[in-house]
């Protein structure tokens, strides 16, 4: 079947209402969850195929992620469907005013490969619960997941109402030359403009989640050993392939050093004597990307880390000094295991030297004093923020992470 005849079909299914009920919702919701049941070990074989991921990698940002989400779902789907209503002013007053829940129709969800069930599937269960149909395309990059996806969720979900195209780069143009009723992306900001030049074209209402380069700021008076944990966690976690990790550190010289040394042991602790052989380290999805990120290892100078080896698409956790500006590594996203350190004469260069940037998807500050988190987050621009209060008890808008 042709993408234009997929989707004529999936629209026809949506305008007899199939989609509309909430029983059809709960019951393509439960279907996706045995899904994921059904096919556990098979999705562990693939996402150790495309990325080398770990179990517990998969376990806490592929599966329990998407498994909380869909429970979500169910548990609200009813109080989600219903009207709600609103205050009427003048123009409103012999009416009645509210607000009601209408799917869009056929939506097209475009996923990558960095988090290839979570990031399908999860705007695969927004869709679902608003009574839309779905196009799916997983990314042909994680070649083993899209096979698994096109594969098998067919045999779970409606096929009147829902359909996984596998396509790459020359069929994704022709797929997008089709008028869909919702775009959602996830990905780079070069895919986004893509996206969004042929959504304009039938003015078709988009949601991009992009990348950027993350900031993270620590400053002289904060539990060292700690803020290295977390932030180690962050960057190497799958491999560094994370659109919300850290993608740069900003210090003072006062803490450079101590800072260095702290990364330095927790690397060691996490991953071993030599990285390549630790089983909780991920590798490079593609020789493509494995070219690249290695490429941005001649910036600076490397501290710890450094070693690469192409046949496994395997690059050591590193971290770089004295890295410029203008260095290719402070250039793009680095989505790798890659961290350079800068420092910053105090709090307000760490600002500017953020703000002179595009705006990052999130921005990490580490620090023991409240003060410090508050300016942070009037004064720094991102898309999201997470601040980290290491010893001072703080209200809930801060998130600490535990060790």
């Amino acid at each position: 079947m042709s993408y234009v005849e997929t989707i004529n079909h999936l629209r026809r299914s949506f305008r007899e209402g199939r989609t509309r009920s909430l029983e059809f919702r709960i019951s393509q919701l439960e279907a996706l969850s045995k899904f994921l049941e059904e096919n556990r070990s098979q999705i562990m074989e693939c996402l150790k195929k495309d990325l080398n991921k770990p179990p517990f990698e998969v376990e806490i940002s592929e599966l329990s992620l998407l498994k909380s989400e869909i429970n979500l779902a169910l548990n609200n789907l009813s109080s989600w469907m219903k009207d709600e209503y609103v205050s009427k002013n003048m123009a409103t007053s012999l009416d009645s005013a509210f607000i009601r829940k209408d799917p869009f129709g056929v939506v097209l969800v475009m996923a990558p490969w960095n988090y290839p069930i979570n990031l399908s599937l999860i705007p695969l269960v927004g869709a679902i619960a608003a009574g839309n149909c779905v196009v799916l395309k997983p990314s042909e990059i994680s070649q083993n997941t899209e096979k698994l996806l096109a594969d098998s969720l067919p045999r779970y979900l409606d096929k009147d109402c829902f359909a996984v195209v596998c396509a790459g780069v020359d069929d994704t143009t022709r797929l997008l030359e089709n008028k869909f009723d919702y775009i959602f992306l996830t990905g780079n900001p070069h895919v986004g403009r893509i996206i969004m030049t042929a959504a304009a074209k039938h003015l078709t209402p988009v949601t991009l989640e992009l990348g950027g380069k993350n900031p993270c700021y620590v400053l002289d008076e904060c539990d060292l050993k700690n803020a290295a944990r977390r932030i180690a966690w962050a960057r190497f976690f799958n491999a560094g392939q994370t659109c919300l990790a850290p993608d740069y550190i900003l210090c003072s010289d006062n803490i450079k050093e101590k800072l260095l040394s702290a990364l330095q042991t927790t690397i060691h602790e996490f991953y071993g004597e030599d990285p390549k052989h630790s089983p909780d380290l991920g590798r490079i999805i593609s020789d493509r990307h494995f070219k690249r990120v290695s490429a941005l290892l001649t910036c600076g100078k490397i501290v710890t880390g450094g070693q690469t080896d192409e046949s496994e698409k395997y690059i050591a956790p590193t971290i770089l000094v004295d890295v410029k500006e203008s260095d290719p590594v402070m250039q793009e996203e680095i989505f790798g295991p890659i961290l350079p350190v800068f420092t910053v004469s105090g709090f307000d260069e760490a600002i500017n030297f953020i703000n002179d940037r595009e705006k990052p998807l999130a921005a990490y500050i580490f620090s023991s004093n409240s003060q410090d988190i508050v300016a942070w987050a009037s004064i720094t621009a991102s898309s999201a923020l997470t601040r980290f209060l290491i010893t001072v008890p703080v209200s809930c808008a801060v998130m600490d992470v535990k060790n």
